[in-house]
């Protein structure tokens, strides 16, 4: 493995874990529509991405078509 791909490797880790704290302080503060709303689409990422016979590319583009109504939502609550 590379250098520059140890490097991104270890700066997608450190992004995640700086998405995971982010997360653990707004979660408190989300209606409970939000929450389970934000768990269905995480869940369905989870899920798709623990498929190893689908590709990154492929898992994203389901997703921007899956989650489009949920993120659509959540903008309409927010104005």
């Amino acid at each position: 493995m590379s250098a520059l791909s140890r490097l991104l490797d270890s700066d997608i880790a450190m992004v995640h874990e700086r998405y995971v704290q982010a997360m653990e302080w707004r979660i408190p503060t989300l209606a409970l529509e939000t929450k389970e709303r934000y768990l269905a689409v995480l869940s369905l990422l989870v899920a798709k991405l623990e498929s190893p016979d689908k590709s990154l590319p492929d898992i994203l583009g389901e997703m921007m078509a899956e989650a489009a109504g949920h993120l659509f939502a959540e903008l309409g609550r927010a104005r």
